[in-house]
């Protein structure tokens, strides 16, 4: 149910809160679940470069500005881990070919093959998890993450002032 602002009494703040401690519990147990993966793994890359990671083998070439725009960080910082990312090797710099002044940051190959396993290793946890669900259930499952996420999504977007998307 949606609820008008001043209208808090309509909200469901129990059901909230049963949402909310659940998504902590998940949170946390993803933060040292991937602390683990790293560890065990030589294509393991910290959350944070990894995110990076995926907006330019998903999404191709980015500038800099908008790949902090599109991760929602400040450019600062996606400076540093994209160095980082430079420095292993799964980005490179290249000139704009439309604007040679412009660099633009690309996935190596090496950056692919690293997204691709991670995806497999992350994919075949789930499914592994998961298989006991019945079909329908998890098919469930991914339609309302997936649509808590974009309610998510809209609603910090909704909410952040102009020029903070960057800043946390």
């Amino acid at each position: 149910m949606t609820a008008e602002p001043g209208r808090r009494a309509e909200l469901d703040l129990e059901g909230a809160g049963r949402v909310g401690t659940e998504l902590v519990r998940l949170v946390r147990l993803i933060e040292r679940t991937y602390a683990q993966h790293q560890t065990l793994h030589p294509d393991g890359v910290d959350r944070a470069t990894y995110v990076l990671l995926v907006h330019l083998v998903d999404g191709g070439p980015h500038r800099s500005s908008a790949l902090a725009e599109a991760v929602h960080s400040d450019p600062s910082t996606v400076s540093r881990q994209i160095t980082q990312l430079v420095r292993i090797g799964l980005v490179r710099r290249v000139s704009d070919p439309a604007d040679g002044r412009v660099v633009l940051l690309v996935a190596t190959e090496e950056g692919e093959r690293v997204l691709r396993e991670n995806r497999r290793l992350r994919d075949d946890g789930i499914a592994r998890m998961l298989a006991h669900w019945p079909a329908a259930d998890r098919e469930q499952f991914a339609q309302l993450l997936a649509r808590f996420t974009t309610e998510f999504e809209q609603y910090k977007v909704a909410r952040t002032p102009p020029g903070a998307a960057g800043r946390r």
